[in-house]
């Protein structure tokens, strides 16, 4: 049935689902006892396991074969989604999380730039708009928490907003071949990374299943779906929607933990989600008029 759908309304869906997905993953980062390594290193090591059972299952006797079909999109691919999952960690250690954040929220307007330069996929002007406004929103969220840190954080920041950006013009470039193997082989590059760098790996109390739900649904699904979706829909409208993140990972800090949100995160989140749904919105009834 889902196949019937327009590529619009595949691409849309499976963005949306993958980062609802991710938006408890700052609550479950709250809760966990581990350091910021021992989390890397069960975000790259259990999604790698789970996915890559899954694919097993899927393909059989033939996973090898879907292994080596990534071609070089795909090696880029595990370099790039390896990168930005680092430099994300690096960047919060080293400059304001506030800082970090305004930089990933740059991944659209990076994603427009790189469709209109290699894929000749020139953005539509509802996207750019969108694309702006959201920019601006956060921030405004993060405007009272911006700090002249460390000028290494915030270039960290930058290269993976990058690094989002290219992971999803290659996804797109390369729709017709299958990258989920390629980031399974980026996750394990994460674990073996962060290995070196953790103090203690030992999963102890409530870790023992906030971690692993944590990896599971907020890492090892929405990396699927995310990886998925630029077959049918554009780069820059794929990043759109991690910014709903921004807005919907505080909600659930302040749902379970009560630590409410402020006054510029609400006004500035309730105009990234009206913008994503009017974009949304807009996109898929020029889908509809096009089909009719």
């Amino acid at each position: 049935m889902f196949n019937h759908f327009p590529n619009q309304y595949k691409g849309s869906l499976l963005a949306f689902i993958g980062v609802m997905f991710i938006t408890p993953d700052s609550l479950f980062i709250r809760l966990s006892n581990l350091d910021t390594w021992g989390l890397l290193f069960y975000r790259g090591a259990i999604p790698f396991v789970v996915v890559l059972i899954g694919l097993v299952l899927f393909y059989r006797s033939n996973f090898f074969i879907a292994l080596l079909k990534i071609g070089y999109p795909g090696i880029f691919y595990v370099i790039s989604f390896s990168v930005c999952n680092i430099t994300f960690i690096v960047s919060i250690q080293n400059t304001n999380v506030a800082n970090t954040l305004i930089m990933v929220a740059m991944a659209p307007m990076l994603s427009a730039i790189l469709a209109s330069i290699f894929l000749k996929e020139p953005t539509k002007k509802e996207t750019w708009i969108a694309i702006f406004i959201t920019f601006f929103s956060v921030t405004f969220i993060f405007y009272d928490s911006i700090k002249l840190g460390n000028i290494i954080g915030d270039v960290f920041g930058f290269i993976t907003a990058l690094g989002l950006a290219i992971n999803a013009n290659l996804a797109r470039f390369a729709k017709d071949r299958d990258l989920i193997p390629s980031a399974v082989i980026g996750k394990l590059v994460v674990a073996i990374f962060a290995f070196f760098f953790v103090d203690n790996i030992d999963l102890l109390g409530n870790d023992l299943i906030i971690v692993p739900l944590m990896c599971i649904m907020c890492v090892a699904i929405p990396f699927v779906l995310v990886t998925i979706a630029p077959r049918f829909i554009s780069a820059p409208e794929v990043n759109l929607f991690f910014l709903l993140e921004v807005i919907l990972g505080p909600i659930w800090v302040w749902l379970i933990i009560h630590e409410q949100p402020s006054l510029q995160t609400i006004i500035g989140g309730l105009i990234i989600i009206i913008t994503i749904a009017l974009h949304s919105f807009i996109a898929l009834k020029k889908t509809q008029i096009k089909i009719n």
